[in-house]
């Protein structure tokens, strides 16, 4: 298929009006005045917008079904504060509503994965929001393990296996500890009794994964950095709450921060710092970040709204775009595939009537893979 005369936001380049080809679900060529070939199918967008499919990089999308509770809450394994070898995958419903809302919202890949109830919680995958079957719609699993510091492991634990901050670390310590003596056992060709937890770790300590941590206070997010650092494995720093307080530390670190959501109620303590102000005192120092919905804590489909909201508070326009577009895939190790409008990748786009941040905008249809989904 070719389709003419949009403006294109590739996310490679400055924004221009032009044309793009895809052919078999990538898109093959990029440019102006593209001429069609024979029989090719010839789509007009004269006016119209063309952005990158959006990539949601820390939410819970599937795993948290709507009007349900109990029955349709799969986020939380709350019987034990170290569980890595829960899998994010079999915890999602494909055929929940709010997939296909995610999708006409213009969000076509997204990291899912368990909450932050535990200190190691199991491992996020990424997906494509089109489809039935979430084997067939998982393009990376596992693609991170997800830990967390602070409040929540302290709350869902008090009293019995986690009361202040230094449990949450020591446990993390202990696991990661434990991990590389099981493996290096291995190695040596040793007999040693499998062990499913320690076996999930295995990519963590390999920098194979890295470690998702859930850390809003700053306190919080200089320990996750103090034991990465410890430990020398790979982690992204997410939420950030109180990133502006610590913004030389985190540039110092190397690590990705991922920052949200903000369009919520400040439930908690550690949330008492939460702004839209955060995502542009990021861009200032430099370091790389993306926007979040936390979906269902904000609805998916409000991830475009996020960014514009950040953009109302200071954060470039092209820049609150990069966030939710080629940022997330960056970090996620997917912007081989994703993120972007370039030869080679995944055709996934989005057709707009103006600017995806412009909240009166209407978004015409959703392609993901080469072909029409929304």
């Amino acid at each position: 298929m070719l389709f003419k005369n949009a403006t294109i936001y590739t996310m490679e380049q400055d924004p221009f009006v032009g044309d793009f080809k895809i052919d078999k679900g990538i898109f093959t060529e990029i440019g102006t005045n593209l001429s069609a070939s024979e029989g090719e199918d010839v789509q007009d967008l004269n006016g119209l917008y063309v952005f990158p499919g959006l990539v949601e990089s820390h939410c819970h999308l599937g795993m948290e079904e709507t009007a349900i509770r109990f029955e349709g809450d799969d986020v939380n394994e709350i019987t034990d504060p170290i569980t890595p070898n829960m899998r994010g995958i079999d915890g999602c419903n494909p055929m929940d509503e709010t997939i296909h809302e995610a999708l006409k919202g213009g969000v076509t890949t997204v990291a899912a994965g368990p909450g932050s109830a535990n200190v190691l919680g199991g491992t996020f995958f990424a997906y494509k929001t089109v489809g039935n079957c979430i084997d067939e719609m998982n393009i990376q699993n596992p693609l991170a393990m997800k830990a967390a510091f602070g409040e929540n492991p302290k709350r869902c634990y008090q009293g019995k296996k986690i009361d202040t901050r230094m449990q949450i670390s020591a446990l993390l310590r202990e696991t990661l500890e434990k991990t590389k003596e099981y493996l290096a056992k291995k190695e040596a060709g040793k007999d040693v009794a499998y062990d499913q937890k320690l076996e999930a770790m295995i990519p963590v300590i390999k920098k194979e994964l890295p470690l998702k941590c859930h850390a809003h206070r700053a306190d919080d997010i200089l320990t996750a950095i103090r034991i990465a650092k410890e430990e020398n494995i790979k982690i992204t720093l997410d939420h950030v709450t109180d990133a502006r307080c610590i913004l030389p530390q985190i540039k110092e670190s190397g690590f990705p921060c991922i920052c949200g959501p903000a369009l919520t109620h400040k439930s908690k303590f550690e949330l008492a710092n939460m702004s839209f102000e955060t995502p542009n005192e990021l861009y200032k120092a430099g370091i790389l970040f993306s926007i979040i919905t936390d979906s269902p804590v904000i609805p998916q489909q409000y991830l475009s709204l996020s960014a514009a909201l950040a953009a109302k508070a200071g954060l470039p326009e092209y820049e609150a775009i990069k966030a939710i577009t080629i940022n997330p895939a960056k970090i996620l190790g997917l912007d081989n595939r994703v993120g972007s409008i370039k030869v080679g990748k995944d055709a996934d786009f989005v057709i707009c009537t103006k600017n995806i941040l412009d909240t009166q905008n209407e978004i015409q249809s959703v392609y993901v893979d080469g072909k029409k989904a929304a």
